[in-house]
């Protein structure tokens, strides 16, 4: 597997690309517009088409290069089903996986940090059956989880993250890596380790939030206390969502 960590500290915003060099073919998740160009030569010195690009939500904090990567690499644009957007994109419903050679990335509906939130299981066949990390979005992050309150209904979102996490992720394997879409520097959510990956079973032990086991416990914790919303959220969300013209 090829594997590419792209890192934003003036954000706190992290992109992904996971492919099989083997069989040439990538997929990008998370991809930011002022990137598109990095990703395209990426794949292109590492011997890959890039078939997918996955935006694991609608963002309200950057500008996704999703649609654009994918009409440049002749490729599939994917978000989950249920995303709110005014264009065509593939649908991914729980569950559905998403192959790249033999790189294979499993769709985990989890909302809460929006309606339309995913998390992609990924394994790599050429070394065996069983999943090898988990990229998690705005869903779970080192030292915290996703901020409820975007879509305007914290405390509905937060109910639907605990059971996105109780139900989906927690019961995954510890020894999972754990990558998620932000790191400390991003208002996506609070208190935030500068450490931009972990392992499940360290968030487990070390995450408060995932500590507590009652859902009321966890939504109040949770809407206590939240930061301010990201700068022109608004205007940001609807270029995300295809309502007005996307500018780099």
């Amino acid at each position: 597997m090829i594997f590419k960590q792209f890192l934003y500290h003036a954000t706190g915003c992290a992109a992904y690309l996971a492919g099989c060099s083997g069989q040439g073919k990538a997929v990008v998740i998370d991809p930011q517009l002022h990137e598109v160009e990095t990703y395209l030569s990426f794949a292109a010195e590492k011997g890959m088409a890039i078939t997918h690009v996955i935006d694991t939500h609608v963002h309200a904090d950057h500008v996704s290069g999703g649609r654009e990567l994918a009409e440049r690499a002749g490729a599939t644009y994917a978000l989950h089903e249920s995303a709110d957007v005014a264009f065509p994109f593939h649908g991914l419903k729980d569950g559905e996986e998403v192959v790249a050679g033999n790189v294979v990335l499993r769709t985990l509906h989890t909302p809460g940090h929006t309606p339309e939130s995913i998390s992609l299981l990924v394994t790599d066949r050429s070394r065996g059956d069983e999943p090898w990390f988990l990229l998690t979005g705005d869903t779970l992050f080192v030292g915290t989880v996703g901020r409820p309150d975007l879509p305007g209904r914290a405390e509905e979102s937060a109910a639907e993250l605990y059971e996105s996490l109780h139900q989906k992720l927690l019961s995954l394997p510890d020894r999972l890596e754990i990558y998620p879409g932000h790191f400390s520097g991003s208002v996506c959510g609070a208190g935030m380790s500068g450490k931009p990956m972990s392992t499940l079973a360290f968030e487990k032990r070390f995450n408060d939030l995932l500590s507590i086991g009652d859902r009321e416990d966890f939504v109040e914790a949770l809407t206590r206390g939240l930061p301010a919303k990201p700068a022109d959220m608004l205007a940001i969300l609807r270029q995300n969502q295809g309502r007005t013209p996307v500018e780099a």
